[in-house]
């Protein structure tokens, strides 16, 4: 009987030093992960910065700068820049890691196409093939060149750049008007008189306007105090 009690104590013993060593166990991996957990920060977003700016924004949170040798050309950030990075934002990683990032070398320079006697239209779709954002385009009006045909260009041909500026000649459209201000008046009747000088007039819409008879002009293009030449489309909206 004493044996028998003396087994039954030594199990228990042991089954309780089997549940604390557990709970040690237990206890110890999670207080690990929290005090991994407690060492991690997340990637400040570096995209944009400066070198300088992003190693400040590093030391803040424990990580470290590593710049790559190759630089990418980035139309959307300045040369000298950061134009991407390795991990990504808002990644959890160990404090003391180095984070890699890449320096934009500003956007690439393409060589400049001839565009000097293509068309307008010709000469946009050219700029787009080749990469170029067209800059602004300028107008004149002479006899001296096809109308619609570019005349100049800056950069000139062959140069390098990012954007093309154009000069377009409209061509002598003969007189100028202004456009009168229709707003108000039977649109039948201002067409007719529009007609007679020589404009393509178009009604293009009608709609309810309250107190308005019907076919009184409400809305205009161009609007009035714009240069028109004969020849050129106006489009009426007219009541119903």
């Amino acid at each position: 009987m004493a044996l028998k009690t003396r087994v039954l104590g030594a199990g228990k013993f042991l089954i309780l030093s089997i549940a604390l060593v557990a709970t040690y166990l237990v206890f110890a991996a999670g207080a690990a992960r929290l005090a991994l957990k407690a060492r991690e920060v997340n990637v400040p977003d570096l995209r944009g910065h400066s070198l300088n700016a992003a190693t400040l924004q590093l030391d803040d949170v424990g990580l470290t700068l590593r710049v790559d040798e190759t630089r990418r050309p980035d139309a959307k950030v300045p040369a000298g820049h950061i134009a991407g990075q390795d991990p990504d934002p808002a990644t959890a990683v160990r404090r003391g890691r180095s984070v890699r990032v890449w320096i934009s070398g500003g956007a690439r320079l393409t060589k400049v196409p001839e565009l000097v006697g293509e068309t307008e239209r010709t000469a946009q779709l050219r700029l787009q093939q080749e990469g170029l954002a067209l800059a602004s385009t300028a107008e004149i009006r002479s006899t001296q060149y096809p109308p619609d045909v570019v005349v100049a260009q800056e950069p000139p041909p062959n140069g390098t750049g990012t954007q093309v500026s154009l000069l377009v000649n409209r061509g002598d459209r003969g007189a100028l008007y202004l456009m009168p201000d229709l707003i108000g008046l039977a649109g039948d009747r201002a067409a007719d008189v529009l007609r007679a000088k020589g404009f393509r007039v178009a009604v293009v819409g009608r709609q309810p306007y309250p107190g308005a008879p019907a076919g009184v002009v409400l809305r205009q293009s161009p609007q009035a105090g714009f240069q028109v030449a004969p020849g050129e489309a106006i489009s009426l909206e007219v009541s119903r």
